[in-house]
This record gives structure tokens, sequence and C-alpha cells, in this order.
């Protein structure tokens, strides 16, 4: 099993000027931390209009930058939001391929639909047709990457012309291949498409074995690839807060694991929002112990074994791997033995401290790690080879009718189609004319007009 970090990049209120300029900092601190002491993966999420949960509306900026901060993490979007209203699927194809240039081929294309009012609403998008506006998006998105040219499509929600959408990403076909999933169904549905299942659902080790199992077993009967390749992979997420003491780890932790929860539910469950001015963090403060859940409480409730959920009389919060080092390997090892891929770390949430997070990150890094990377080497080659035939098998079922460029089309200029349709015979030659001046390298006036619009 290998091990992720994820960003929301919270902030809760009250911010001041500065607050977001230091939140993105910090955070590229602790990634280089992460990445120096062998923590294989960064993930980073987009979201829009959702202050106080996630200020990361540019996460391709944000990667862009950590890939210029790290040697070997992989660079993860977690996720992109590909239906056309978010990112036309031809940018999204340019912005993954030149951050797998600059990143030297570290780059993890996880993708989304979100399903937040803020979000679908914000951009226009009907939430009956989210999950085929999503879809539509990832396999223009595929095609534009891996197509010399791109043939061109015309779409429900994208019409686009032939193009050769450029550049193009080092790994071939293209970066491994995830969706975000938050349910059994999406889980199924990621199986089926041949995509890597982000779990960022909040569930115990022996939950997840379930979801492995049925991931599996949909991909080896049903799989037909959105791609050109399979990524056979499952990730679930949890808290994590690492300290020597347990009580420390749970009075640093334990406040913005929950938030991160709350903060979630309030814009996408049960929450009015006025913007720029509901206090979701002091809302939070009112209603943690009915809804979330207060590390008082939880010291006042230990556990002898760690769990996803935490429990105190009928409220139920996070806790995750919040504790000791010797408490997380344990935790951990569960998760290990459920068949999950990679277990994804949850710390920039809430008001957590930079240098707790940091501290975190050198215990786990330093103390828990280096048993699972032991084993991790061995596994990973004999879930290769387990998943061979099954992938083989996939490809066998998968047929595509993409359209290729019509016979004879061209690109041209507006004004050379404004000169072709004036069929001017003096025209053609000013044409010609300004060719080869600009081949020579002499300056046209006519020419810096039509260029400067």
């Amino acid at each position: 099993m290998k091990f992720g970090v994820f960003y929301e990049h919270q902030l809760p209120r009250p911010w001041h000027e500065h607050s977001e300029q230091q939140l993105i900092n910090d955070a590229l601190d602790q990634i280089e931390l992460a990445d120096k002491l062998g923590i294989q993966y960064l993930w980073e999420v987009e979201h829009h209009f959702l202050e106080e949960y996630s200020h990361s509306s540019a996460p391709e900026v944000f990667l862009a930058a950590a890939s210029q901060r790290t040697q070997r993490m992989r660079i993860g979007h977690g996720i992109v939001q590909t239906a056309a209203a978010y990112n036309h699927p031809a940018r999204t194809a340019e912005r993954i391929a030149m951050l797998d240039l600059v990143s030297n081929g570290r780059v993890e294309f996880g993708s989304g639909e979100s399903s937040s009012e803020a979000e679908l609403r914000g951009f226009g998008i009907d939430p009956a047709v989210k999950r085929e506006a999503w879809l539509e998006g990832l396999e223009i998105a595929i095609r534009c990457m891996t197509e010399t040219p791109f043939g061109g499509v015309d779409g429900i929600f994208t019409q686009m012309p032939p193009r050769n959408v450029v550049p193009k990403p080092v790994q071939k076909p293209h970066p491994p291949l995830w969706v975000a999933c938050s349910r059994r169904d999406t889980i199924l549905l990621a199986a089926e498409k041949g995509i890597g299942a982000l779990s960022f659902a909040f569930i115990e080790p022996e939950d997840a074995k379930q979801w492995v199992d049925d991931y599996e077993a949909v991909l080896r009967e049903k799989c037909i690839p959105v791609g050109l390749s399979v990524n056979p992979q499952v990730a679930c997420v949890t808290p994590m807060m690492c300290s020597p003491n347990e009580e420390d780890a749970i009075a640093r932790g334990l406040e913005g694991a929950n938030f991160f929860g709350y903060s979630l539910a309030h814009f996408y469950v049960f929450g009015d929002h006025v913007p720029a001015t509901t206090d979701v963090w002091e809302e939070f403060q009112q209603r943690r112990g009915k809804m979330g859940y207060s590390p008082e409480a939880a010291l006042a409730n230990r556990q002898q074994t760690l769990g996803a959920q935490v429990a105190s009389g009928d409220a139920k919060g996070l806790r995750g791997a919040t504790g000791t080092p010797e408490q997380l390997r344990e935790f951990l090892r569960r998760y290990e033995s459920a068949g999950v891929d990679q277990l994804i770390f949850v710390m920039q949430a809430g008001r957590n401290r930079h240098e707790h997070i940091m501290e975190s990150i050198e215990l786990f890094g330093t103390q828990v790690l280096p048993e699972f990377v032991e084993r991790d080497e061995a596994a990973s080659v004999a879930k290769a080879a387990k998943w061979e035939p099954i992938v083989e098998a996939a490809f066998a079922r998968r047929t595509t009718d993409h359209p290729s460029m019509p016979p004879g089309y061209v690109m041209r200029a507006i004004p050379k189609q404004m000169v072709d349709a004036m069929d001017s015979e003096p025209a053609q030659q000013w044409l010609e004319a300004l060719a080869d001046k600009q081949a020579a390298g002499v300056r046209d006036e006519e020419f810096q007009r039509l260029v400067d619009g």
C-alpha cells in the first residue's frame, strides 16, 4: 500500500489579507517534506465558491509549483472537474499535458463532476446531466491528449473542429486515470470504465475490503476502458495527525478533521449559505457536539483501536489515523490487509496548525512508512501480474467510433478566408507577397494591423 497527502486548502473564518498566501506557502513546505520522506502521492482538488471549505480553484497552478518543490512524488489532480462548462476538454488536456511535462511525467489525472449547488449552478450546469457532462468532457480530453490530430467532436456539451492539441503528455498513452467516488455506485462506475477509484468516503478498513472486492469483480466482468490504459486501483482517505502522545494528537487534529466533514456537508447536504457572509466555522463551533465531534469528548471516550469514526453517545465524528505512531501502524495495516492500493491523508483541515502537520509528516515518514514501503514493492509486482489478463480482456471488449479528420480538411487563417471569399486575384497576390515579406523578416504595416485585430 502507498500513501498520499490531500489538500482542499481549507481556511475557516476569520481570515486576513495574507491568509491565503500563507496557507499555500505552508502547504508547499509540507509537500516538500513529505516528498523527502518518501510519501508517494500528492492530491489537490478543484473547487469553486466553497469558501472556508476549499480555496482551491486553480489546482493546476498549485500542482505546477509543487512539481518544482518535489523530486519523486506523483502529482495528482484529485480532481479536475471535466464538464465543459467548468473546463473545456481541450484546455483540460493542455493543462494535464503541460503539468506532465514540467513534472517529468509524474501526473495522475483524476476527474469528477461535483454535486454542490454553488459549483453546478455557478457554472450553469444542470444537476440532472452532470454525470453525462463529466464523462463527455473526460472522453474528449483523453482524445485530445492521444490523437494527432484530434479528429473533432459534435457532442452534447462540446462542439469542436479538428485541431492538433499540443503539447502532448510525457506518459503514454496518457497519465493514469482516476475518478472521485463517494458511494458504492461510483466505485462500480470507476471499475466499469477502467479508472482508479478515489474514494472520498471516510470508511472503516473492513468496509473498504468489500469496496475493493466489488471493484475487482466489476472490472473483471464488465470493464470497457474509457481511456487507452486501465488504472485498476482503489484509494481511500482518512484524517491524520500523529504525535508521540495520543492526547496531543487528538487535541491537534480532531477538531480540524471534523470541520472538514462538517464544512463539506454544509455545502453539499444541509447548508444555507450567503456568499461572503455565512460563517461556517462559527456554525461548526456551535453545533460540533451534535453534528461534528469535539476533541474533549474524544479524550473522554478513547478507544483501544483506531477507527475511521469514533462515537460519543449518539454522535459520531471522524478520527481515522489520529494518534501515536504505533496506533497508526496498527490502523493502516488493516487497510493494507483489505487490499487498498493507496491511503490518502487529510491533515490540512480546519485550523490545524502548520507546525503540527509538519511534525506529523516527520513522525509518519520516519516511524511508520518504512515497513509499508518494504512490503509494497513485492505486493505491487504481484498485483500487476494479477491484473494483466483482466485488463487484456477489458480491452478486448472495447470498440471506438471516434471521428477522424475529414479528408481535405484545412484550417485557414481568417484573413485568408476573407480573401478566398472575395475571389480577387489582386487580394491573393497581396497575401502571397505578404507571406514572402514575413519569410524575409520585412515589416509590413498592413500585416501588423491584421495581427492586432
